[in-house]
């Protein structure tokens, strides 16, 4: 697995990382010896960037990572996040940004994956009640006393990056990112690329829309949150699911799979992108990781995009009620 930078920042990684949420929750039921088997197998492929958060099964998340870490610390380079609090038994209580929140959560996190720093620290949503000079400015002093190696954001405005970009450097947006879900071009890409931040998407697979392994609603468990995602639901579910049947026509020309073809396209997007798919599975691991090795020409790169235009994804990524939290 190669290695990419995160913009200008020095940091480098492997050019896929793993998502590690489901692994916990949001996507149905985990299980804890095939996730730990998964963590390895990602080791020994190379993909080293792992991507958690605090709110992950309400810490377990971190926990799950930490039983790794303790043998193979100096493998991997460590994401994690703070902001989005709940309460012991999984409750959403809001959105934290506060300074004296910032250090009790960056201590938290250290104790439950058992490591001494963190790689990378992400504010995972920004607090609107607390100016992002404040909250970046606490992050900042984490780095000072060497809890933290590089400083990022998620879901954050063009305008909120610039701001916080004066405070310290950051050295990465986390946001989602995919062939569904490409509204950051616009503005946030840009800004990105004008400050030397990287871009690391989330959900590059449409949430597992992408690759076309998604027939129907009820492919879903009850736990499975996309059973409330508007893109998942009745008409919607039809119209997206007719893009993703175009997008298998092209993988079967390439010979490789939908999801194979929808991370080559996001890594096509720029060097400074580092897609993070999430996976429990060491088949799907590996699947996600040959699509380093696929090559897109400029006449393929085009027909994608005339059969997959950003304006016929039908529904928003999150219910309405969630999407103030985004972009912020």
């Amino acid at each position: 697995m190669k290695k990419r930078e995160l913009g200008t920042s020095g940091l480098k990684v492997s050019e896929m990382g793993l998502g590690c949420m489901g692994m916990s929750e949001f996507y149905g039921e985990g299980n804890e010896r095939e996730s730990l088997a998964t963590l390895h197998h990602a080791l020994d492929r190379g993909v080293t960037f792992w991507d958690t958060a605090d709110m992950y099964g309400v810490g377990d998340n971190e926990r799950l990572l930490g039983k790794v870490l303790a043998k193979h610390r100096d493998e991997v380079t460590l994401a994690t996040k703070f902001g989005n609090v709940r309460s012991d038994d999984g409750g959403f209580l809001g959105i934290n940004g506060r300074p004296e929140y910032v250090k009790q959560a960056c201590d938290q996190s250290l104790a439950r994956l058992g490591i001494e720093q963190i790689d990378l620290y992400y504010q995972h949503r920004v607090d609107p009640k607390v100016p992002i000079e404040d909250t970046v400015g606490a992050m900042a002093e984490l780095v000072e006393a060497g809890k933290v190696r590089y400083l990022g954001l998620s879901e954050a405005s063009a305008k909120t990056i610039r701001r916080a970009a004066k405070v310290h450097p950051i050295a990465a947006l986390q946001t989602e990112y995919s062939l569904f879900s490409r509204e950051l071009e616009a503005e946030i890409l840009p800004t990105l690329r004008e400050l030397g931040i990287g871009l690391v998407p989330y959900s590059p697979l449409g949430r597992g829309f992408l690759t076309g392994q998604i027939r129907s609603p009820e492919d879903f468990s009850e736990t499975d949150f996309r059973r409330w995602s508007p893109r998942f639901q009745g008409e919607n579910f039809d119209k997206n699911l007719q893009l993703v049947e175009r997008l298998e026509v092209i993988a079967r020309q390439k010979g490789c799979t939908p999801a194979q073809l929808a991370l080559a396209w996001v890594l096509r997007q720029g060097e400074d992108v580092v897609p993070i798919p999430g996976t429990r599975r060491s088949s799907r691991l590996d699947e996600n990781a040959a699509a380093a090795d696929i090559e897109l020409s400029e006449e393929e790169l085009s027909e994608i995009e005339r059969v997959l235009p950003p304006e016929l994804v039908a529904g928003t990524r999150y219910p309405e009620e969630f999407m103030h939290t985004v972009n912020g």
